[in-house]
């Protein structure tokens, strides 16, 4: 079999948070765009609306997917507080359909705008042109990167690589243990992101979980411990680069 490198990745959250597109980069007025309320469950849109506006959300959370040929949904993007999203409208034709569902996750409030109005807004703010840039690469790389995980059949391989994607680019670090990172993830959504069934999921936690790999709770959030994982995931891709 070919070889595979082990995945270390980068944590470009400082970048992100530096750079990236966000709420920051529009008027504080308001006067860009109109502000809509979604209950949990709702579709922000779905395959075949018409791809011809971006957002940005303010409150809650939202997620953009895909379903796969038995029907099962995979998250492609999840979408936190500040960040934009539906911003592939840029890269369609004028006109084009979205290829893809934007579902609310929880209660969320979000800013609509017209993608006629934000390419005025850019052709005069040149920072939010360039945040949005930036925002692009951030997420090509990340796809790509996501692109790889899903070629991994083993489960452990699998899921250990999107937890240590979601480490280094949605965790927080935790002051007094430096290899341990906190991640606000439930199983049904890493079952989305990784393809994967919920029970699935659960079984792969757990055996991670006894290995000391990762830590969790009912109602507590999730513990990566990054560098060990990186080490176990090392361990068992040996066997494959042979």
């Amino acid at each position: 079999m070919p070889r595979r490198n082990a995945l270390q990745f980068p944590d470009h959250r400082a970048c992100e948070a530096l750079t990236g597109l966000t709420l920051n980069q529009l008027p504080s007025d308001g006067s860009l765009g109109r502000v809509r309320q979604y209950a949990q469950g709702a579709y922000v849109w779905q395959i075949g609306d018409s791809a011809d506006r971006i957002y940005f959300l303010q409150r809650g959370q939202v997620a953009v997917m895909v379903s796969d040929p038995q029907g099962r949904e995979v998250t492609l993007q999840s979408i936190l507080p500040g960040e934009p999203f539906g911003e592939l409208c840029y890269c369609l034709p004028k006109g084009g359909q979205r290829p893809t569902d934007s579902r609310v996750i929880l209660n969320s409030e979000v800013v609509e705008i017209s993608l006629d109005d934000f390419v005025s807004y850019l052709q005069h703010h040149q920072e939010a042109l360039m945040a949005l840039m930036v925002t692009f690469c951030l997420r090509l790389s990340d796809a790509e990167r996501r692109s790889e995980i899903l070629t991994y059949r083993g489960a452990e391989e699998r899921l250990g690589r999107l937890l240590l994607q979601l480490a280094a680019t949605r965790g927080q670090s935790t002051p007094r243990l430096e290899s341990q990172v906190i991640l606000h993830v439930s199983h049904d959504e890493l079952a989305q992101m990784a393809a994967m069934s919920r029970p699935h999921i659960t079984v792969t936690m757990g055996k991670l979980r006894s290995r000391g790999l990762v830590q969790y709770e009912r109602n507590q959030p999730l513990m990566v411990n990054v560098s060990a994982l990186n080490a176990y995931l090392a361990e068992i891709d040996l066997p494959e680069r042979k």
